[in-house]
């Protein structure tokens, strides 16, 4: 089993160290296991884990959210349907906000095209 440093953790993920410190402060990760110097050590889970936190946090979930949701998930299989809903309400508003990014690209691609013919 892999074991990663933080600064290991930070170049895999993207997440700085004091934002590792914050999500696992704040419930967002499960304690992270420490080496007899008390130095966390992450594990491959941990790793892919993380990967699902950037995904939410990419597509705007709020905080409290990815903390309900990773308490559901620490909490069992009896948690799946909760889990489902969590993000089944989450992907309608990324819908959502592909919907809306698509309309602006619409509009200005048209802009551009508008500029585009002023200039020809």
């Amino acid at each position: 089993m892999s074991v990663y440093t933080p600064g290991q953790v930070v170049e895999e993920t993207g997440f700085s160290l004091d934002t590792l410190r914050y999500y696992e402060r704040i419930g967002l990760l499960s304690s992270i296991r420490r080496n007899a110097a008390g130095q966390r050590r992450f594990s491959e889970e941990d790793i892919g884990w993380l990967g699902m936190v950037r995904c939410l946090r990419d597509t705007g979930m709020p905080i409290a959210e990815m903390v309900r949701f990773a308490e559901l998930a620490r909490a069992g299989d009896h948690t799946v349907r909760d889990r489902i809903a969590l993000l089944e309400a989450h992907d309608e508003r990324v819908e959502a906000q592909i919907a809306t990014l698509q309309e602006r690209q619409r509009a200005i691609r048209a802009k551009i095209a508008y500029y585009r013919s002023v200039v020809d």
